[in-house]
C-alpha cells in the first residue's frame, strides 16, 4: 500500500450514526464509527489497553467505549475516561487508539493512510491535501452504486482498468464487440497523482500502429479513462454518463470495487430505476470476465520491475507503476 495519501474506504451509507463497524481495510483491522451527528472516525481495531477489538464496543457520549473496561477515546484517539480511576482521574496522554484522520466526501468515508496513526489535532488535519475526486462530475448527474468483491491485489484490480490491450478479447461478447485488436497509442496525459488516456483500437489490416510518443489527443473523441492515485478511476463514456470506481483495498489478496454509474439522460423516478438495474446487470456481466482471469494473476501484487514483457499498448499501466512506485518510495 502507498503511505500518505486518502483512500476511499467506505460508501457514507455504510455506516449509520451511532453505529460501529470493523472492517478489514489496507491490510489492517479498522473500525469505523459515526458519533450521534453523524460524524465519522475511524482507528485501528485494538484497544491500547488490552487489545480487544473496538468494533465490539459502542458510542457513548460521543465517544467510542470499549466493550472490555469501558475506556472510552474521541475521534482523535485520545483517551477521554478510564471508569475503574474514576471520573475525575487524569487520563494519562499515552493511552491513545491509534485514530487515523478521516473525510468524508462524495458519497464515501475517505481514511488517511499513516504508517503512524494515532495523534490527530487540527494542525494535522489542516496540512493534509484535499480528498482527491474528478472535477468534471457535475450535480446534474445522478448515480447508483454496487460493490464487487474480487480476490486480487488492487494494484492488479486497477491495472486491468488501464489495459485498452485486453478489451478486444476478454470482452468479446459485451464492451468489446467490434472493437479492433491492433492499439494506437494511447495519447496519455499526466497531471500531478491524476493519468487519463484516451483508447485508440482499430482493426488490423497491416498497418504499424502509432506510438504513444507520437499520438495527439483526439479533437472530438469524449471517451477517455482517468485514473486518480490512490484508489479511483472514471471511464468517461460521454458527457452524459460515466463509471467511476473505488478499488478498496482489502488485504494483499483482496479487493472491493465500489462501481458507480453517473449520467444525465434518464431522471423520471420509475425509469431511472429500470436504467440502473439494467446497467447494473451489465456491468457485472463485465466485472465478471475481468475477474476470472486478474485472479490469477502471478504474482498478485504488481511491481515496477517484474518479470513480465509490456508492449506499447501497455503504456498507461506503465506510467501507473512508476507513478506508484514513486509515490510508495516518498
Amino acid at each position: 500500500m502507498i503511505y500518505n495519501q486518502w483512500y476511499v474506504i467506505l460508501a457514507s451509507n455504510e455506516v449509520k450514526k451511532n453505529q460501529i463497524l470493523g472492517v478489514k481495510r489496507l491490510g489492517e483491522n479498522i473500525v469505523v464509527w459515526r458519533d450521534s451527528e453523524g460524524k465519522p472516525g475511524a482507528a485501528r481495531d485494538k484497544c491500547p489497553h488490552r487489545g480487544i477489538k473496538l468494533s465490539l464496543g459502542k458510542i457513548k457520549d460521543n465517544h467510542l467505549q470499549c466493550p472490555f473496561h469501558g475506556f472510552e477515546y474521541d475521534a482523535t484517539g485520545r483517551c477521554k475516561l478510564i471508569p475503574a480511576n474514576g471520573k475525575s482521574a487524569v487520563v494519562p496522554d499515552h493511552i491513545r487508539a491509534a485514530a487515523y484522520p478521516v473525510s468524508e466526501q462524495n458519497g464515501f468515508i475517505y481514511l488517511w493512510h499513516t504508517a503512524d496513526p494515532g495523534r490527530i489535532d487540527s494542525s494535522i488535519i489542516a496540512a493534509l491535501p484535499p480528498v482527491p475526486w474528478f472535477s468534471d462530475l457535475g450535480a446534474d448527474l445522478v448515480w447508483k452504486g454496487f460493490t464487487d468483491h474480487w480476490k486480487a491485489h488492487y494494484s492488479r484490480a486497477i491495472e486491468n482498468q488501464l489495459d485498452i490491450v485486453h478489451v478486444p478479447f476478454i470482452h468479446h461478447s459485451t464492451i468489446g464487440r467490434g472493437i479492433g485488436p491492433l492499439v494506437n497509442g494511447p495519447y496519455t496525459e499526466t497531471n500531478g497523482n491524476s493519468i487519463s488516456f484516451w483508447p485508440s483500437n482499430e482493426q488490423d489490416n497491416g498497418q504499424t500502429p502509432v506510438p504513444p510518443a507520437k499520438m495527439t489527443k483526439p479533437e472530438k473523441s469524449s471517451t477517455y479513462l482517468t485514473f486518480i492515485f490512490p484508489n479511483l478511476w472514471q471511464n468517461h463514456i460521454m458527457d452524459s454518463m460515466r463509471i467511476v470506481v473505488a478499488f478498496v483495498p482489502v488485504d494483499e489478496e483482496n479487493t472491493i470495487f465500489y462501481l458507480r454509474t453517473y449520467q444525465k439522460m434518464v431522471k423520471v423516478p420509475l425509469l431511472k430505476d429500470i436504467y440502473f438495474a439494467v446497467t447494473k446487470i451489465f456491468n457485472l456481466i463485465v466485472l465478471g470476465q475481468d475477474r476470472r482471469v486478474v485472479e490469477t494473476h502471478q504474482p498478485k501484487a504488481s511491481q515496477l520491475k517484474m518479470e513480465e514483457n509490456l508492449i506499447a499498448g501497455d503504456y498507461p499501466i506503465i506510467l501507473y507503476r512508476k507513478k506508484r512506485e514513486e509515490l510508495k518510495n516518498v
